[in-house]
């Protein structure tokens, strides 16, 4: 098998959380591009419809199923679902997660209830995900298992707690995985830098200093490639890493400047 052939991921079912919008469609979209078949969940029904109509045009099935994995019978229904519809689940992308009310309070600022939204959508969520379908992938005898993490998980933020916190949890709950379940289990962590999602505050900020080296933000479609690799049998060998991408910023010891992708937790 040639090293494209083995990029391919025909037969391969894939769930990714946070599917509805930006990095979380993107991974969805770049999936099904490789022959994966998708279910796409996140918290509004609206918006993974959406996704499911890119994945279908690309002649791939796609499941949505709406989901709030900071609820664990949420997340168990949606396991059961995905079962229930393609009998097997091969790929786990743990994207679902963003800052959260408290993100940039001092300590003292910060209530009961804003540390337990942050780390319950950062990082309890992923645990939830990945505990739900471990069993299954065991018996199947192999899966892959990718967290979204942030360079928030690798360095501090001023007034930055909550996020920090959970982030640096994924990256060693993701290595614990790694210790646990290998081989069959694979398990890696992606770390993007500074993807706008055409939010107008960090491209406002990007008018008036340019720390990343690659001189511009990341666009959402560069986050797919760097997934289909690592749902891919190109990295059979790889466990438990993490992969920066973000244009060098973190690097040069410029980045994180302050942001993170905020999540909405409304529903629809």
């Amino acid at each position: 098998m040639g090293v494209l052939d083995k990029l391919r991921l025909d037969g391969k079912v894939a769930i990714v959380t946070g599917a509805g919008r930006g990095l979380g469609r993107a991974m969805a979209a770049a999936l099904a591009e490789a022959g994966a078949d998708i279910v796409a969940t996140a918290r509004t029904e609206s918006q993974i419809e959406e996704t499911a109509g890119v994945v279908r045009e690309m002649g791939r099935r796609c499941l949505a199923v709406r989901c709030d994995v900071t609820d664990s019978e949420s997340v168990r229904a949606m396991v059961d679902a995905t079962l229930g519809e393609f009998q097997r689940i091969d790929i786990l992308v743990n994207n679902a997660g963003g800052a959260t009310d408290g993100f940039g309070n001092a300590l003292e600022a910060i209530t009961d209830e804003q540390w337990r939204v942050g780390i319950a959508n950062n990082l309890t969520g992923a645990m939830y995900c990945a505990r739900a379908v471990i069993l299954h992938m065991l018996e199947h005898g192999s899966g892959k298992i990718i967290n979204v993490t942030s360079g928030f998980g690798l360095r501090a933020g001023r007034n930055n707690f909550i996020y920090t916190s959970a982030k640096a949890g994924l990256i060693n709950f993701t290595r614990s995985l790694t210790m646990t379940y290998a081989p069959a289990v694979q398990a890696n962590l992606i770390a993007p830098g500074l993807f706008p999602h055409g939010d107008p505050a960090m491209e406002e900020w990007w008018k008036h200093g340019k720390f990343v080296p690659m001189g511009r933000l990341g666009m959402d479609e560069e986050l797919g490639p760097l997934c289909v690799f690592l749902a891919s049998d190109l990295t059979s060998y790889m466990n438990g890493q993490v992969i920066v991408l973000d244009g060098g910023g973190l690097a040069g010891g410029e980045l994180p400047t302050g942001f993170a992708p905020v999540v909405p937790l409304e529903s629809e």
